[in-house]
């Protein structure tokens, strides 16, 4: 408890319908939607990375560092690995590695293969998951550089073609593509193929790449999905910039994250503690939101902990300015 000082408060306000979503469920209970996307990629080999596993720190880290000025406004929720350990998902690791190989002879000794993201809806990704690619088409948003399966080298470039599922929830693979010998299309093309046996995929810049296209032909057998990452974001994922709109005050009590954190010891396993600690210290470093430490802050003491730390506070705690933590005092 040392690296929070007595004087290291935090700021943030929680909204009643945010802080409890019922009396009698914890804030890690996933809806049934949820739980059957989870279901799902189970059955096609994704296998949930753990939060500390280092392969989620590296791919979290990366993620984030992609959304550039944005990244403390989103949450990564989950992390899965495509172990290629069903039928289809050997057949699929296979056949992108025989043809990374021919690449690798027709272009003396470059396949080019790159990391990109792919974003869409979560019916979409789930279906990529359980089939492969089916359609190509037109980008989402933005200029059409060809029809084809478009990925982004870094993922807010791609951010707006994953859509919102009915969990606040947006999705994006991260893919590993074989490129080969690139083209550049020009913006306004409806190009569908390689305009010869040259090359292999289309580019918009040549030197700076933002979009690759995948012609149809190649696009399940020039993409593996080994990484798919589930995240919140707030507005200007809709085009919206980062303000998130504002909602009118309701009354509430504060409390010091200290006095927060120094109860809520006494109610939770050490392991739970040290938890929220890290990431109140990611919050004072800038490196989350505090969207995002409130949901944590859920997620590990669970509600029926929060419940009981709130009663242990009455209506009249003395407010203590800018930076405190904010609760609703009511509806507990």
């Amino acid at each position: 408890m040392e690296q929070l000082g007595v004087d290291e408060q935090v700021s943030m306000t929680i909204e009643k319908e945010e802080m409890l979503l019922s009396s009698n469920s914890e804030a890690e209970s996933p809806s049934p939607p949820f739980d059957d996307y989870f279901r799902l990629l189970k059955r096609n080999g994704m296998i949930k990375l753990e939060e500390r596993d280092k392969k989620h720190d590296i791919i979290e880290a990366g993620f984030l560092s992609g959304m550039g000025q944005f990244a403390k406004e989103v949450e990564v929720v989950s992390i899965h690995k495509n172990s290629c350990t069903t039928i289809l998902g050997q057949a699929r690791l296979e056949g992108f590695r025989i043809h990374s190989e021919a690449m690798r002879k027709k272009c003396g000794g470059n396949d080019n293969s790159k990391y990109a993201w792919f974003g869409s809806s979560k019916d979409e990704i789930c279906n990529i998951i359980s089939h492969g690619f089916s359609t190509t088409t037109e980008p989402k948003f933005g200029d059409c550089f060809g029809i084809g399966v478009y990925l982004y080298p870094t993922n807010i470039d791609g951010v707006l073609s994953a859509v919102e599922d009915e969990n606040g929830l947006r999705h994006m693979l991260l893919c590993r593509v074989i490129l080969g010998n690139t083209e550049v299309i020009e913006a306004g093309s409806t190009q569908f193929q390689p305009t010869c046996e040259y090359f292999d995929s289309g580019v918009d810049n040549l030197l700076a790449p933002k979009r690759y296209i995948i012609w149809g032909s190649y696009m399940n057998s020039h993409i593996l999905p080994n990484f798919l990452v589930s995240f919140k974001g707030p507005n200007f994922l809709l085009g919206n910039s980062s303000k998130i709109k504002k909602v009118p005050s309701k009354p509430t009590s504060r409390i010091k994250f200290h006095d927060l954190f120094r109860v809520l010891s006494k109610f939770l396993h050490p392991s739970r503690t040290v938890l929220i600690s890290k990431y109140y210290e990611d919050f004072q470093r800038n490196k989350i939101s505090k969207l995002v430490l409130v949901r944590k802050l859920r997620q590990i003491a669970g509600d029926t902990s929060l419940r009981a730390v709130m009663k242990l506070y009455p209506n009249t705690i003395k407010q203590i300015g800018e930076k405190s933590l904010l609760l609703p005092h009511k509806g507990m």
